[in-house]
């Protein structure tokens, strides 16, 4: 196999915290440049000490996250094979070069690769979807102000390649205010009033913010634009809309969405689980134990698109454990406790709801 040129490329502010696990991950790299946004604590310096990184300091005004990529990527080497777009709350599992460079072999110009955006608090995966950050040296661009994506300039379509065995955990700062991501969609709503994305992604902003009625216009809005035929995206769209009727106390309304969401994208687990975890808030058993038992009719995640391990692990079995049980069903209540603690042995609720389902 030939010798890749690989570099990876970061903006980053007030990071001082990560950045030695960030270089050590990162290492892998023939090279590693940081644009620095106006950091005021110790993140400059410490990356400077680094004779593997190279440091820009530049301030983006008006702040847009795309500009910023896009400055962030001019001081890579034009030699480079592949860009490796990363930020320093995130870290690769050790091998990841190995894996970008099976995957640059097959010719492809941009990779995808298992992204961990979040982890529960006992350290399992949660939501999980496949990232695609990694790109030839030439021919992409980085477009919209939020949720920024790589654009292809090259005409027609680039050969994108999945990069097997390369993850990407990331670990964020959760004292960090995402409070400039709502003005920041406004804009890109403006700008492309017709991108289903971002109106999508303006309305889950919406919801968020608890600005319930906005929300449900914003993402109705997406659900009748004519870009908007990804399944997965609308169902999402669907679910949370749901969620806004249950804030605002219309239980119906929020159930005929969910019931919506199901029937726009059955073949993902993760609307029938939040109707399962809906009725289990209503303590309507039958209904929990038909949307569980949907759901788990769904053998694994497809990767497209956002989705929580979770729903892939205990949780459908913790919830029909506790619907069988108060349907009188004791013998499945025994059975999907077992299950469920297949995936969280050490899990002290699961283990005493099975001991009192057998007593």
């Amino acid at each position: 196999m030939p010798h890749y040129k690989i570099y990876v490329y970061a903006i980053c502010k007030n990071e001082e915290q990560f950045v030695d696990r960030w270089v050590a991950s990162m290492s892998e790299a023939d090279g590693i440049f940081v644009l620095d946004t106006g950091s005021t604590d110790g993140t400059v310096e410490k990356l400077t000490a680094y004779p593997n990184v190279t440091v820009t300091r530049e301030t983006v005004a008006p702040w847009r996250f795309d500009t910023a990529r896009n400055r962030s990527l001019e001081p890579v080497l034009p030699d480079a094979d592949l860009c490796v777009c990363t930020d320093l709350d995130e870290v690769f599992v050790p091998g990841w070069r190995q894996g970008a460079e099976a995957a640059l072999a097959t010719g492809a110009q941009q990779l995808r690769y298992r992204y961990i955006w979040s982890f529960t608090a006992d350290g399992r995966e949660g939501t999980v979807f496949f990232a695609d950050k990694m790109h030839a040296r030439q021919g992409f661009i980085w477009t919209h102000p939020v949720h920024e994506v790589l654009a292809y300039t090259g005409g027609g379509r680039p050969v994108i390649a999945t990069a097997q065995g390369v993850q990407l955990n990331h670990y964020p700062d959760q004292t960090k205010s995402r409070g400039g991501y709502l003005p920041l969609l406004e804009l890109a709503v403006r700008e492309n009033p017709q991108d289903a994305r971002d109106v999508h992604y303006l309305g889950r902003e919406y919801l968020f913010a608890g600005r319930y009625d906005e929300a449900i216009a914003m993402l109705r809005r997406h659900l009748s634009l004519p870009g908007a035929v990804w399944d997965a995206e609308r169902c999402a769209s669907m679910r949370y809309i749901a969620r806004c009727y249950a804030h605002k106390g219309d239980a119906a309304e929020a159930e005929r969405w969910l019931l919506r969401a199901c029937a726009e994208a059955p073949r993902l687990r993760g609307p029938w689980m939040e109707l399962a975890r809906s009725a289990y808030e209503k303590e309507d058993w039958h209904a929990v134990i038909f949307a569980a038992v949907r759901a788990l009719a769904v053998p694994e995640a497809d990767g497209g698109y956002m989705y929580d391990a979770a729903d892939y692990a205990a949780r459908p079995h913790d919830l029909l454990s506790l619907a069988y049980y108060h349907t009188g069903d004791k013998k499945s209540a025994l059975s999907h406790a077992d299950k469920a603690l297949t995936y969280e042995p050490d899990n002290e609720r699961l283990k005493r709801n099975r001991t009192f389902f057998e007593s």
